[in-house]
């Protein structure tokens, strides 16, 4: 790369901060502004219902394979590298969905803007290399919120865009956004010396993404093709069987893409099964509020909302996520990260709960959206924290990518089992049915209860130290007294 001026190992932390919650932003945003688009982009690109919403599942399936592969290059080959190649990859993705007058380009396009994931988990080790000790749990903490807090404005601001202005704006606005954080991280963000060093397995990489994906689509595919059919079970079975392949070929290696030893660790796999049943949950909102508030009020339980309203009623979980997010720091200081999840995923579950019981009104929805906001921000700004404190330094970056992967999937089953339970509860007219909402308030509710009791098994991690040499065992013995 061109040289930088030597003033970079001098930028103030809160600069860093700045510029890498402005990357994972412009990437939150993209995961999710397409969803209020789809039946705009639909109808003007001549597509079908399931091809269109490729434009979501192909950016779930790059974003679930390319996460923790990058997050394990950056712990290699440097994480302000990576990050930096990641924001053109976005960058590059984003301009070509912008000018795409075709569905296969932009299929494409959302691929590689998928395939950005690795911007969180390189965030999180760029912090846990750069800033001093006392500043690390709360910039994490308010990185983590972002990915909710992106995910919620997309909705909102997708749907003002789609009603205001061309689909094709979607992706200019992020594309502005994501050439100033790529700008800003060449310029501002030293490269860390921390390094583990090693070869990437190829082979368990192609496992790995063979297997995630075939699980994946046929998840996807199951309002079509319907969870019990053989195409889906026979698709999800040989996926797990490369998952399974994957797994071996890791254990065997003498320098594995995912070091099995760590994912054995009980503070990363309980934050791990947290992630993932927080993922569910949220996710399974972000389509499930809209389209409730959206049918006719004749339904008998609908808002009459317009598109623009109906991505409103999420502004409240956007906010309270940012506001929590940003007090990470101080609410990990005083009460640990620990408690912070475990009262988060029971906020979550209260909202969740609310709706299940109480739907009758918009206040119900928005009360629902500010606990959600409130509990989802408080967990995962500790999720961040905790799979950071469970692991060495040189793995920061795939222990955080894992960890992502883990909430994409647990959103991606969580929206699909609500779509389901909605498409399989309509009336006689094609509409949906007030049961289909709430079996998926319930699948949503069940899904955060599961998620206290996963978060009372995480170990209380140790305050984090300055990094005194490369040696990371040394720097890290609570690596062996977490396993």
């Amino acid at each position: 790369m061109p040289s930088r001026t030597g003033t970079a190992t001098r930028v103030h932390p809160n600069v860093i901060l700045a510029v890498l919650s402005l990357a994972g932003l412009a990437y939150a945003v993209l995961s999710s502004a397409v969803i209020p688009a789809l039946p705009t982009i639909q109808h003007e690109l001549h597509a079908s219902e399931a091809g269109v919403s490729w434009a979501l599942t192909g950016y779930l399936l790059s974003a679930s394979v390319a996460t923790s592969i990058i997050g394990r290059l950056g712990d290699m080959y440097g994480k302000e590298r990576l990050l930096l190649y990641t924001l053109i990859a976005l960058a590059f993705g984003t301009l070509l969905a912008a000018v795409s007058d075709s569905l296969g380009v932009l299929i494409v396009a959302r691929v590689i803007q998928g395939s950005a994931g690795g911007i969180f988990p390189l965030a999180f080790a760029i912090a846990r290399d750069e800033f001093p000790a006392d500043r690390v749990a709360g910039s994490i903490g308010l990185m983590s919120s972002i990915l909710g807090v992106g995910a919620g404005i997309g909705i909102i601001s997708g749907a003002i865009i789609v009603q205001h202005l061309s689909w094709h704006w979607l992706f200019w606005i992020p594309l502005l956004v994501t050439v100033l954080a790529a700008v800003c991280a060449w310029r501002f963000i030293p490269e860390s010396p921390v390094r583990l060093p090693g070869r990437v397995n190829w082979l368990a990489a192609a496992l790995m993404s063979v297997g995630i994906s075939l699980v994946l689509i046929a998840v996807s595919e199951t309002t079509t093709w319907g969870w019990g059919s053989s195409k889906t079970l026979a698709l999800i079975a040989v996926g797990l069987l490369f998952v399974l392949a994957w797994i071996v070929v890791e254990l065997r290696s003498r320098e594995p893409l995912i070091d099995m030893a760590m994912m054995r660790i009980r503070g990363v796999w309980t934050a791990n099964l947290a992630a993932f049943l927080l993922g569910a949950g949220m996710y399974a909102s972000f389509i499930v509020f809209p389209e409730f508030a959206q049918l006719a009020k004749s339904t008998g339980f609908g808002f009459g909302a317009s598109v623009v309203v109906s991505g409103l009623y999420l502004l409240p979980a956007s906010l309270l996520m940012a506001a929590v997010g940003s007090q990470a720091g101080r609410i990990a200081r005083r009460y640990g990260s620990k408690p912070s999840l475990v009262v988060g995923a029971a906020i979550t579950a209260v909202a969740f709960g609310w709706l299940y019981v109480a739907h009758a009104h918009p206040i119900d929805m928005l009360i629902s959206a500010a606990l959600m906001g409130a509990g989802i921000g408080l967990a995962f700004a500790a999720l961040g924290n905790l799979i950071v404190q469970a692991v060495p330094p040189g793995q920061t970056g795939v222990a955080g990518g894992m960890n992502t992967v883990m909430r994409t999937l647990g959103g991606a089953l969580g929206a699909q089992l609500a779509a389901t339970f909605i498409s399989n509860n309509t009336s006689a007219s094609g509409l949906p049915t007030v049961n289909g909402f709430t079996d998926s308030f319930l699948m949503e509710t069940v899904c955060l209860v599961i998620c206290v009791g996963a978060s009372l098994l995480v170990p209380v991690p140790r305050p984090l130290r300055a990094p005194v040499n490369l040696d990371v065992d040394a720097q890290f013995p609570v690596l062996e007294e977490a396993r």
